[in-house]
This record gives C-alpha cells, sequence and structure tokens, in this order.
C-alpha cells in the first residue's frame, strides 16, 4: 500500500509547499502543472520524475488515485519543471512494476520499503 492519505493531506499542506522551491531543479524530482479536471485550475505538484529512454517516468508514492494523477489522465498531458527545463509531456499511461526497473536502483530500495509499484510514464509532446 503506497503512503496514506493522511501523509498525502501533511504533504500536501506542508511539505510540498517546501519541496516546490527545489523540486525544478534537484535531481529526480519535478514539478508537474496539471489542470483540475473539475474546477479548471492549474495546480503545481512536486513529484519523483525520472527518464527511461525517451519516456518520463513519474513514481506513484501516493497511488494511482491521487488528484494530479486523475487530473492528467482526464487531460491527457501536462508540463514538467525539471533541470531548470519546463518539458511539455502527453500520452499519459498508468503500469505497475513490481520489479521497480525503470528507476534508479537506490530508489526502488525506498520504493519498495512503502511499497510503491505504479507509476506513470509519459513521452515529449
Amino acid at each position: 500500500m503506497p503512503l496514506s492519505r493522511r501523509i498525502a493531506r501533511f504533504n500536501r499542506r506542508v511539505t510540498n509547499r517546501l519541496t516546490r522551491h527545489v523540486a525544478w531543479w534537484a535531481p529526480g524530482f519535478a514539478i508537474v502543472t496539471h489542470v483540475g479536471r473539475r474546477s479548471g485550475r492549474t495546480y503545481r505538484t512536486p513529484v519523483n520524475v525520472f527518464r527511461d529512454g525517451d519516456r518520463y517516468v513519474i513514481a506513484l508514492t501516493y497511488g494511482r488515485d491521487a488528484d494530479w494523477v486523475r487530473n492528467v489522465l482526464a487531460a491527457g498531458r501536462c508540463q514538467i519543471r525539471t533541470g531548470g527545463r519546463t518539458v511539455r509531456l502527453e500520452q499519459p499511461e498508468l503500469f505497475t512494476d513490481e520489479t521497480r526497473s525503470c528507476v534508479p536502483p537506490p530508489v526502488r530500495v525506498v520504493l519498495r520499503a512503502i511499497d510503491a509499484a505504479d507509476f506513470l510514464a509519459l513521452s515529449r509532446g
């Protein structure tokens, strides 16, 4: 089971506000810009992101039902800011990888510890 909803609420209110200041340039992190599927409002969410060939892979540490994931799937696209660059992404694809082979080995250990094996892959748009 990925991280609990209680931890997610805390992170949304506290940790994410701090992380947003570094996630756009820190290795392994990005800021996902997405549009609310009902509100139409623009949101920015810090995530763990990795390159896997031609695609970007985001570890879903809160599971497939996180609001930002549902927003990206509904829109079919998003933008990320990573490494100081903005990248347009499209064609979101959810997948499960129990081996976590699409992320670097040290990250696999952490994801295994929190039982997170779901990912969102996107291609450059």
